[in-house]
């Protein structure tokens, strides 16, 4: 057995462990949610029935959860926060709401790129920024990396959405971790010169307007292609249908990725059930299942994609340390306006 295959085992032999053990005088276990109840609830309660503890449930939109921690202070009843995007993650962690994680098999089950500054969260699961191409209009071998996104060669015609957008914030706050932000604010202005239409619309909408010959290139997160490719939307499989993903900067960086990450409210009451749950989401059925549902990549190294994802075909991801994509999210921000990008 290879050293690398002793110390996973021995993580998933501690996570197991940890969901056996008992749980003093904690009965309920109570999580402030971004994502919506179907993509949550199931494992939750799988939870329930595994160890006998209540889960208690709120969802929302993140930063009306995020403010709701800040007003409720002590008196919170919410024990865990699980948002989307390491920059939502980050500004929880600056407005003082998490408390560092401790259980080191949690620690050492997520990649520590993975984890917020002072482990104040880690990673549930990811979800990759590409390129997508309309097929049979673009040959991929036009294409290395984002910065193509600036070129000339492609003027009026690149989709993508606002800068106003959390996942746009985060991809260039990436940028200027690997360019510098003098490189990244000219490709921002190159960028802009090359929008097919105004940045309006979600990731969907950038993808759909591609496949309606409006664009030939389209930003967007991996997870609402698969949506699209899945969905009940026959209009939405039709335009998924005409498109193909491209991995940008393989020979260089990577792809940029993201995360839903959970951490530990500053003030749980319910401080060990928390930690028992956050280990159950960590275990390898909870991360196949979790990361099939919402189209993402598990957050877990070793734990199988699922048939959608693998027929995308496996890429190198970008392992910048997500705490980059907090802390320069200001910088980006101001950037971004600068280059005219709105």
């Amino acid at each position: 057995m290879s050293s690398i295959m002793f110390r996973k085992l021995l993580t998933m032999t501690a996570i197991a462990a940890s969901l056996t053990a008992t749980v003093a005088q904690a009965t309920t276990v109570n999580v402030y949610s971004a994502r919506k109840e179907a993509l949550i609830k199931p494992a939750l309660e799988q939870f329930t029935a595994k160890t006998g503890i209540e889960v208690r449930l709120l969802t929302g939109g993140g930063d009306a959860l995020l403010a709701r921690l800040q007003n409720e202070g002590e008196n919170t009843p919410a024990d865990l926060f699980l948002t989307v995007d390491a920059g939502n993650l980050h500004r929880a962690a600056q407005a003082g709401v998490f408390q560092p994680l401790t259980d080191p098999a949690v620690l050492a089950a997520v990649p520590e790129h993975l984890h917020g500054s002072d482990d104040l969260w880690v990673g549930l699961s990811l979800r990759a920024r590409p390129i997508f191409y309309v097929e049979g209009k673009v040959d991929p071998s036009q294409l290395t990396g984002y910065e193509d996104l600036a070129k000339p060669e492609w003027r009026k015609k690149v989709c993508i959405r606002s800068s106003d957008n959390i996942y746009n914030q985060s991809l260039t706050a990436a940028l200027i971790e690997h360019w510098g932000p003098e490189a990244t604010e000219q490709w921002a202005e190159g960028l802009v010169a090359n929008l097919a239409k105004p940045p309006v619309g979600g990731d969907r909408d950038q993808l759909k307007a591609a496949a309606a010959g409006m664009c030939d290139l389209a930003v967007a997160n991996t997870y609402y292609f698969g949506l699209m490719q899945t969905g009940d939307d026959a209009e939405q499989r039709e335009a998924a249908s005409k498109l193909k993903i491209f991995w940008p900067n393989q020979d260089s960086f990577g792809t940029h990725v993201n995360v839903s990450g959970i951490g530990i409210t500053k003030h749980a009451k319910n401080k060990a059930a928390a930690e028992q749950l956050i280990a159950f989401l960590l275990s390898p059925e909870s991360q196949a299942w979790y990361a099939a549902t919402n189209n993402e990549y598990p957050a877990v190294t070793g734990v199988e994609w699922s048939e959608t994802l693998q027929a995308w075909g496996e890429f190198k991801a970008d392992d910048l340390s997500m705490r980059f994509l907090g802390e320069n999210n200001a910088d980006a921000v101001k950037l971004m306006n600068r280059a005219g990008w709105r």
